[in-house]
């Protein structure tokens, strides 16, 4: 499910926040993200061999506008994400679904820039997209409400991804591509990137997860599902 988190914030999602108000604001107070600079994704940069920008560029708004929404969506999309599969494994897909969707993100701007000019994919959205396409593949439900309408729960990310297409700073085939990369991972294509919650409760007790368990104010999610239950119910 994708129902709004409520209470303590989650440790990676408080974390995923921090970290994009650190690697933007410079650039927002500078303003030197203008020139491409500030860790945005493009296929020149990893020309220069800045691989890193393979998961940076989920941390980078180029504006206050965007920045703003980015910390809806990472609070709402990446917070449910987290309480549903633990934080073990949410620091996990994070990583794995920016680089599946830069990949494909780069993959597409070859063949779509030849007809039009690809804005620089940035922000988290890519990677939330990528969850709820893991999410409603998943899910039990048939149907949901989506503004009123009853419409199939396969059909709304793609929904949200025309509404996304309005939003500062947004790119539209990034924002694909995480879907895409969602939806194949969701659809067990990936299934060979999983790990067993036997796994993620053993990450659980060593560094740096057992030190974010330690962080005050802020809620650690365990691997197990019992657990995860039985710290709902508490």
């Amino acid at each position: 499910s994708m129902a709004a988190p409520l209470g303590p914030p989650a440790v990676a999602t408080a974390i995923t926040l921090l970290l994009s108000l650190g690697a933007s604001a410079p650039g927002l107070l500078h303003g030197s993200l203008a020139d491409g600079s500030g860790g945005s994704l493009r296929a020149s940069a990893l020309q220069a061999w800045e691989v890193h920008r393979l998961v940076t560029y989920i941390f980078v708004y180029e504006d206050l506008i965007s920045l703003a929404c980015g910390a809806v969506i990472i609070w709402y999309f990446a917070g449910s994400f987290e309480k549903n599969v633990g934080t073990v494994k949410h620091c996990f897909f994070t990583v794995v679904f920016a680089i599946f969707s830069a990949l494909l993100y780069l993959f597409l701007e070859t063949l779509v820039s030849w007809v039009s000019e690809v804005e620089d994919a940035k922000g988290f959205m890519p990677v939330a997209f990528a969850m709820l396409g893991v999410s409603t593949t998943h899910s039990r439900m048939k149907r949901t409400l989506l503004l009123g309408i009853q419409v199939p729960v396969v059909l709304v990310p793609w929904f949200l991804l025309c509404i996304a297409w309005f939003i500062p700073g947004s790119s539209l085939l990034s924002n694909l591509s995480g879907l895409l990369a969602g939806e194949a991972y969701g659809l067990g294509c990936c299934f060979c990137l999983d790990f067993p919650e036997s796994v993620a409760s053993k990450l659980d007790r060593v560094v740096p997860f057992s030190l974010l368990r330690r962080i005050p104010g802020l809620k650690y999610i365990p691997g197990s599902l019992a657990e995860r239950r039985a710290l709902e119910s508490s």
